[in-house]
């Protein structure tokens, strides 16, 4: 079994190349996976590894940056390992937005057992601050999703809204709305709220029965998406586009696996498929041969 942590904190950061170096060489001597962005204005990651050596490396984490805690942290669990290596990126922001951001408001964070009597107000306005491919696997009731594929436009939406709404974001653990939230903060608005711990800490409180979330959750990782319970989900992730699929997709005849779904099919080009056939050719080799090859999914 391993575990997986996503965690944020919202912190001047320095010596970062130095840091970076010595994380990165803990990551490989101790088999940790996934990725951690650092920035001057914080740290954003999800990592994976089995329990001991995931509590060491978040133990190690927090040594080396000087934090006491996270601005938010959610945990969960997989079958497998859910990613195929561990990297850590150096940006010059942890979301790209064009804002620094170095102190969050945490009294705008509403509990998952506290959301659904906000988003059900009608005087609520809710955002789904993710991206549309995401949106589509799966939201919350009522939810706008302002159809931005890169988040630094995303001030373009923001800055058009009403002042006098009261306003719920959400996104997948928290970190995107946190932004967002503090950039309505400095345009004036005064009632901004956010699901503290994202998508994944309402899933894994509350129960499907009193829950107004339908569809699944998209995460960034080999799961592709989980439910409520934080199992994983039923979506696949296609080879040609990296966008999740459905068994519904599955059965288009635009659909061929390792290759395209409905949502690429038509503007991939023929050396594209070829070339993916290849690599898909030398999965279906590798497992006959019960090896596993780098794009094989750990299912």
């Amino acid at each position: 079994m391993f575990y997986i942590s996503g965690f944020y904190k919202f912190k001047k950061i320095i010596n970062i190349k130095k840091n970076k170096k010595k994380l990165q060489n803990y990551f490989i001597n101790n088999s940790i996976k996934g990725t951690i962005i650092l920035s001057t204005e914080g740290i954003n990651g999800t990592i994976s590894a089995e329990k001991k050596k995931l509590d060491l490396a978040i133990n190690q984490i927090k040594k080396t940056f000087r934090l006491s805690n996270f601005d938010s942290v959610n945990f969960s669990k997989s079958k497998f390992q859910p990613f195929h290596r561990g990297k850590i990126k150096i940006k010059k922001e942890v979301v790209p937005m064009g804002i620094k951001v170095l102190k969050t408001k945490l009294k705008n964070h509403v509990e998952p057992t506290k959301w659904n009597k906000l988003i059900n107000s009608k005087n609520t306005f809710l955002i789904d601050a993710r991206k549309p491919f995401e949106y589509k696997v799966g939201t919350f009731k009522r939810a706008i999703n302002p159809k931005v594929n890169n988040f630094r436009e995303f001030p373009r939406y923001l800055k058009n809204l009403d002042k006098n709404k009261t306003i719920a974001l959400f996104c997948t653990g928290g970190i995107r709305c946190e932004k967002a939230s503090v950039y309505l903060g400095k345009k004036g608005f005064k009632n901004v709220y956010q699901l503290k711990g994202g998508i994944i800490n309402y899933l894994k409180q509350i129960k499907k029965n009193k829950t107004l979330w339908t569809g699944e959750c998209y995460v960034f990782d080999n799961r592709v998406s989980i439910k409520h319970g934080l199992v994983p989900g039923n979506f696949s992730m296609c080879s040609g586009c990296r966008k999740p699929i459905s068994n519904k997709d599955k059965k288009s005849k635009k659909y061929e696996e390792g290759v395209s779904c409905p949502n690429c099919h038509d503007s991939l080009t023929i050396a594209q498929k070829e070339r993916f056939r290849m690599r898909q050719k030398q999965i279906y080799l590798a497992k006959k041969h019960g090896k596993k090859h780098i794009f094989q999914k750990e299912f």
